[in-house]
């Protein structure tokens, strides 16, 4: 306050007081010194003596008259951006009691002021939190409180008085008084945020998984493609060199059957005719060859399995390989059990024939090949065993590979797809195929089929 001498007011401009009092408001009921003054000012300051707007007194009388009136038009408008904010705004004390709490809180938790007023903050948390949420609320009070984000990068969750909960984002902020530090806790609903953010990556982990299922799916075509590409390969190397020897065969025999036309020369001519369907036939098996490879990689083979008698089976069959064995071989063939057994015929003559041509093949003259035929009543056991030629280690670890064939048999003709063959046609009726060989030793290979029970014949 400014004076003149001690305990006397400077005078002041009497414009300065008018405008001060131009800031009351205008419809009130009391006047002071002519001048418009707020009804609700205290009364101590109504019954004061009237001082003398041109000196500094007036001025404090007149700024305590605006400092009520501002209290009151602060209050007002605090009250209204509570109660009508658009967010849940919950204030608790220092013992987590809820002390107030604005409209839309209210109507997010569907309780009434009555009910929330005064219970702890807990109540509104889900129960398996609760404990845990008592001691961060007090390490938050000791902790110098200060305004944050609550749970930053977890989820946080609500309960409703009916009990059903609902995810939440949670700012925190302080204010002390006479009374104690509060805490104001500004909470919003997130459900359909979160429901969009749990649809979206739902959405992301099935676009993820079309697209890995996409590109599993063009791998594995490529892999065809670049395994079809590599079938041609081989089948044309293979062709140019497996087949040249039966068409020249064909052709030869051709040429020397128009030389022997006398009566007493068709010796030579059955001969040469021979060699001719001998080389046809060897034609024909290695187109079959190719053709079953076919069907296999197209998973075009239908299985139609039936009861056989085993050992009737395999003894026709080897009575048809008996025309092409070498001189001084011979099939010995043994069965032991039941005869009859559930497979495909058709399979199983492919199966028996190709391991026992294969023996005679790679056998020299005058050895014995062997079969033998096991039933038991969990499997059938069928063993073919030779004492050719014999298969190396290393070689062993690639028979059943299309195309493969031995290092110590490249001089023997062979398109290196009839193990292939038969292990494809073992695994289409539950069967596994096991080779032990050793080289100039011979080879013994073995098929076990599981016995299949009523409701797999039935299938």
């Amino acid at each position: 306050m400014h004076t003149d001498e001690p305990g006397m007011h400077r005078p002041l401009s009497p414009k300065v007081g008018k405008r001060l009092c131009n800031r009351l408001p205008h419809n009130t009921k009391y006047s002071y010194n002519g001048w418009p003054v707020f009804s609700g000012i205290p009364a101590t300051l109504r019954a004061h003596k009237k001082p003398d707007c041109a000196t500094s007194a007036g001025l404090l009388f007149l700024k305590s008259i605006c400092d009520t009136v501002n209290h009151q038009t602060l209050v007002q408008e605090y009250e209204a951006l509570f109660n009508n904010a658009a967010i849940g705004i919950i204030t608790v004390n220092q013992k987590g009691e809820i002390v107030l709490v604005n409209e839309f809180a209210l109507k997010q938790f569907n309780y009434s002021r009555e009910e929330i007023l005064g219970k702890k903050i807990e109540l509104l948390i889900p129960s398996r939190y609760r404990g845990r949420h008592e001691k961060h609320r007090t390490s938050y009070y000791n902790d110098n409180p200060h305004s944050r984000p609550m749970g930053s990068g977890m989820d946080l969750f609500a309960v409703k008085k009916d009990g059903k909960e609902f995810p939440v984002e949670v700012s925190l902020s302080t204010y002390s008084t006479v009374e104690g530090t509060f805490a104001i806790a500004f909470v919003s609903d997130i459900s359909i945020r979160k429901q969009s953010e749990n649809e979206l990556v739902k959405l992301n982990a099935e676009l993820e998984q079309k697209v890995k299922e996409r590109t599993q799916s063009l791998s594995e075509a490529l892999e065809k493609e670049k395994e079809l590409n590599e079938l041609k390969s081989r089948f044309v190397s293979m062709a140019s060199h497996e087949f040249r020897t039966p068409l020249s065969t064909i052709l030869s025999s051709a040429y020397l059957l128009t030389k022997y036309q006398l009566s007493e020369e068709q010796t030579k001519r059955d001969k040469h005719i021979q060699r001719i369907v001998s080389s046809v036939n060897m034609l024909n098996d290695i187109l079959n060859d190719f053709l079953s490879v076919g069907k296999i990689e197209e998973g075009k083979i239908q299985v139609r399995f039936a009861e056989i008698d085993i050992e009737s089976a395999i003894t026709g069959i080897i009575n048809e390989l008996l025309t092409i064995i070498k001189p001084g071989q011979s099939i010995e063939y043994v069965h032991e059990g039941e005869p009859y057994f559930v497979l495909d015929a058709t399979l199983l003559k492919h199966i028996v024939m190709n391991l026992v041509s294969n023996a005679i093949k790679f056998s020299p003259e005058g050895c014995t090949i062997s079969l033998k035929t096991r039933h038991t009543p969990q499997e059938l056991s069928l063993s073919v065993k030779d004492k050719g030629v014999g298969i190396s280690r290393e070689d062993q670890q690639h028979l059943f590979e299309r195309f493969f064939r031995g290092h110590n048999v490249t001089n023997i003709q062979g398109t290196g797809l009839g193990l292939h063959i038969v292990a494809k046609y073992a695994e289409l009726m539950n069967g596994t195929v096991t080779c032990s060989s050793e080289l100039n030793h011979g080879t013994e290979f073995i098929i076990t089929f599981r016995e299949r029970n009523e409701s797999e014949i039935d299938a």
